[in-house]
């Protein structure tokens, strides 16, 4: 039997998928913008049964990892116990060290 993890989305994480639809959108179509962020919440959920994938990142943030998609975009997230919470999704090469705790403050 394969171990589950919940998946979850912080608040910020919900934000960055809220931008990025409009950014996509404007620049593209609605249609565009959709299929986009369906893989990108396709690939957080995969999550679930392999949580431990991407790089870890250094920093004050316990159990942090990274993962790219597609070259554009960067999905923060942390594992736990049972839980994999998807923190920032950062699209177009955003310098991440702010967000990890490596230079001030983890947003």
């Amino acid at each position: 039997m394969v171990d589950r993890y919940e998946v979850h989305f912080s608040a910020k994480a919900v934000e960055d998928l809220d931008r990025l639809f409009v950014f996509i959108a404007e620049r593209s179509s609605l249609e565009i913008a959709d299929g986009y962020l369906a893989r990108i919440e396709q690939l957080c959920l995969k999550l679930r049964t392999f949580p431990n994938r991407g790089t870890a990142v250094k920093g004050t943030i316990k159990g942090l990892r990274r993962m790219g998609f597609e070259r554009r975009a960067t999905i923060l997230f942390r594992v736990g116990d049972r839980r994999v919470e998807v923190l920032r999704i950062l699209y177009g090469g955003r310098n991440i060290d702010p967000l990890t705790g490596k230079s001030g403050e983890a947003e």
